[in-house]
């Protein structure tokens, strides 16, 4: 894999991933559940053809858990890519509590133009 950038930007609901030349090569969009506790959504992981195979969503997925983790907020995954990496990493990612994971596809329900 290249180098890449992560970058969190928490106001447009994207963690992204930056490619050696600065374009964007993929990224995860997430929002932030709050009621009934604060949580970290991810809802898709897209990464761009051309890097596809680089590692890049598992990339993603890691900095996600890792920011999850920094500032104490569970990560309540409805993005499919990412229940896959929690699943196959559970050192990393750990499970989500069910309450908060009804309660975001609830939100997602609620939010229908959102993704």
């Amino acid at each position: 894999m290249s180098d890449i950038e992560i970058r969190d930007d928490r106001a447009a609901g994207r963690l992204e991933a930056f490619g050696d030349g600065g374009e964007v090569v993929g990224h995860i969009e997430y929002f932030v559940l709050e009621s009934p506790a604060p949580a970290l959504v991810p809802v898709h992981t897209i990464v761009e053809p051309a890097h596809e195979g680089k590692g890049i969503a598992g990339s993603l997925a890691r900095e996600l858990y890792a920011a999850s983790e920094r500032e104490g907020i569970p990560v309540a995954p409805l993005c499919p890519y990412v229940v896959k990496w929690a699943e196959r990493h559970p050192d990393e990612a750990p499970a989500a509590d069910p309450e908060l994971l009804r309660a975001a596809k609830d939100w997602l329900r609620a939010h229908p133009g959102r993704f």
